[in-house]
Parts: structure tokens; sequence; C-alpha cells
């Protein structure tokens, strides 16, 4: 039984539940088989009847260039279109200046009047929420839903909830996958092989495209 049907089962009233609907943001430059696999556990263990999945455009946080949009969002698609009610979403990569959450969430609740959003984050996002724009308003537009996985350093740092706005969350269970789009890039760049971390159609893509290749 899926969690969406355990969810309608739960109300003795038998009345609908409010549709949930799940945002998934991330520079996905290049998305790796740790994004398809939250991609996938957050629509089935979170009951979400759609999850856009949203290529940041002009990221506020990054230090580094991103790979143009058009490769982005590409790469996106072929990772997450296998995935049940998972909908590749380009509108922060069409929007001007730099791109914050707090502007995605607004305009999915105006789309969505009646559903309840689900943000889903990492634990080091969740850690560093407070310092996202307009960060207060976060959890009164949405409901967190937070996956911790293994992460790519030494020694995962337990997650820290006190750092959560409002302090209530859901959870996405995840089994350890320490892979980061950092050292994928890095492997592309040594001329490694990256099949086992990403799905086939991202590792043709980056090869077809030339992508992440040292200059």
């Amino acid at each position: 039984m899926s969690a969406a049907d355990a969810r309608r089962m739960a109300d003795p009233s038998g009345a609908a539940p409010r549709r949930r609907v799940g945002l998934f943001g991330g520079s996905f430059d290049p998305p790796h088989l740790a994004h398809v696999a939250l991609a996938r556990a957050a629509v089935e263990q979170l009951g979400l009847d759609t999850l856009h999945v949203l290529p940041t455009g002009q990221a506020w946080h990054k230090a580094r260039s991103l790979s143009p949009a058009e490769h982005r969002l590409a790469l996106a698609r072929l990772a997450f279109d296998p995935v049940p009610r998972a909908r590749v979403d380009a509108r922060e990569l069409r929007r001007e200046g730099p791109t914050y959450t707090i502007d995605t969430l607004r305009e999915l609740r105006r789309e969505h009047p009646d559903a309840e959003l689900v943000l889903v984050i990492g634990a080091d996002q969740a850690e560093a929420l407070h310092g996202w724009r307009d960060s207060a308003e976060i959890p009164r537009l949405a409901t967190l839903a937070i996956a911790e996985r293994a992460r790519p350093s030494e020694g995962p740092v337990p997650f820290d909830a006190s750092h959560v706005p409002g302090g209530t969350w859901e959870s996405v269970e995840l089994p350890p996958m320490p892979v980061s789009a950092t050292a994928i890039r890095a492997l592309v760049g040594a001329g490694e092989p990256i099949d086992t971390l990403v799905p086939e159609g991202v590792a043709r893509y980056i090869d077809q495209h030339h992508l992440y290749r040292s200059p």
C-alpha cells in the first residue's frame, strides 16, 4: 500500500485528503542516483500527488558558476522523468536574478491554494535554512520534509533539528549514498567513469556534450 493510499484510509470521514504537492530543488549539476533515490522516496513515503523537481536558476549561495541552464534542464529531465508523479519544473531557470525558494513557494501557493505544499530538502540544507531569504515564512507555506543520508565527507554530523524554523518536520528515509555532484564533476574532468553514480541517460548526455571536462 502506498503512503497516499494509507492517508486516504486513515480519514474516518471519508473526505478526500488535501493534495500534497512536493518541491525538490537543486542545481542538479549533474543530477545523480542519490537525487533520484530521494525523489522516489519522497513521492512514496510522503504520499505526494505531484513532485516539482526544480533546477535552480542563478543560485545565490553558490560560489561557482553553474553549467548552462539548457544542459541542467535536459539532465534533470533524463534523471527524473522516469520517477512516478515527478515533473521537472523549469520556472526557476526562467526567473531573472538570484533564485530564492521562498519565491517559488509563493508562486506554487497561488497555483495550488487548496493543496499542502511539502518542501523536500537534505539535512545539510535544513541546518542552513535559517540563512535563507524569509526563512521564517517557509514553514508557514510548506511542510518541511528532511532527508538525511550519508554525506560525502568523513564522519557525518548528526542532524541538528534546532536549526529548523518552526521546529516541526517530516522525515524521508534513505540508505547511505555517499555521492556528490562535486565528486562526479571531478571524475569527469579526470577522465574517470561515472556510470555507477548517475542514470545511464545522464552519463551519455554528459559525454555527448563534453560537460565538466577540463579546458
